[in-house]
């Protein structure tokens, strides 16, 4: 199979869209979550999405399909909140390994499926790594600026565990996003070089992926683009970009800067927009489109996907979008 990197220098790689998004389709209540095996688990389970890669297999398995489908050569694993870290909210620790190797074993199964159908197009699946629901840079105590809820080792630890799953899972890429504190991401690279060694890969293809929080253009731990740029790029990485957080339009200046100074692949994916009064994303997938083809016009991404609220039909119009243009040329830093 072609590598990832021999591809992206011929033409930009589709990422796939919002799982969460998909999976609010199927209106799954607290039975479904439990399934036979957990029905007896004493704390509620509704909402713990990675728990339905055990659960609901054939669920996540349609949406990688679909996502495939409607044209995306990247999917991501169900495993955004595969540490044992958030999955303490849920009693759920000792299920980590387990979680994070079925996730990546059920995408890669539907991976392959697509490349035997279309070799021509090999299809990847990149093992999706969240930010946790701790911060190791900033207190969550107003009263007590220097309390840490979670130090880099525990994160370094909790990471390690996921990391090695989803490669004995079968991922070919590792996706660490969503990252609002560099510094867990600090962690998380940490621990995939750690497992690299003790596992003697050479090399995994790693993508690293900042949400900028706001306006004022930073990160939560209040880093600017250039900033969160230069805090990741010191390890031998795939591509580096943002997702979530702000719609596509508010996403172009910061795409521009690290665009400019990386030499690395730049990647995408934005919300559809922003939520509305319910929390659902009013944007079309003909609206996104029309913003991101912004970013092919003026050469800025190698890989472009969706993250909250867009669906098989957003994937679907900005992959036929993309054809159009040419991937950006990788540039040397300045």
């Amino acid at each position: 199979m072609q590598k990832i990197e021999e591809i992206l220098e011929n033409r930009i790689l589709i990422l796939d869209g919002a799982m969460g998004t998909m999976l609010q389709r199927y209106q799954f209540e607290e039975e479904d979550f439990r399934g036979e095996r957990f029905k007896d688990w004493p704390s509620p389970l509704k909402g713990n999405n990675d728990l339905l890669s055990l659960t609901q297999p054939q669920a996540i398995a349609e949406v990688h399909r679909k996502y495939f489908e409607a044209g995306a050569d990247i999917v991501e694993t169900n495993t955004f909140s595969g540490t044992t870290v958030a999955m303490a909210d849920y009693g759920m620790e000792e299920l980590v390994y387990e979680l994070n190797y079925e996730s990546a074993r059920i995408a890669k199964e539907v991976a392959n499926e697509f490349t035997k159908r279309e070799p021509e197009k090999p299809r990847f699946v990149a093992g999706s790594i969240g930010p946790t629901n701790k911060t190791a840079s900033m207190s969550p105590d107003v009263n007590d600026p220097g309390f840490r809820a979670i130090s880099f080792d525990e994160l370094r630890l909790a990471y390690k565990e996921q990391v090695q799953a989803l490669l004995d899972g079968g991922v070919d890429i590792l996706l660490v996003e969503t990252i609002f504190d560099t510094l867990n991401a600090k962690a998380a690279l940490f621990a995939i070089e750690e497992v690299k060694e003790e596992k003697g890969i050479q090399q995994v293809p790693i993508m690293v992926s900042g949400t900028i929080t706001d306006a004022s253009g930073r990160t939560l731990s209040g880093q600017t683009a250039e900033a969160f740029l230069i805090s990741v790029t010191h390890l031998p990485i795939l591509s580096v970009g943002f997702n979530c957080a702000l719609g596509a339009k508010q996403l172009t200046p910061h795409l521009e800067v690290i665009s400019a100074k990386s030499d690395f692949a730049i990647s995408a994916h934005p919300n559809a927009g922003l939520p509305n009064a319910f929390g659902a994303y009013d944007e079309t997938p003909e609206q996104m489109a029309e913003q991101i083809k912004e970013y092919l016009e003026k050469g800025l991404v190698n890989i472009v996907g969706g993250c909250c609220g867009t669906t098989p039909e957003h994937i679907k119009a900005i992959s036929q979008l993309a054809t159009q243009f040419k991937p950006r040329k990788l540039a040397i830093p300045v």
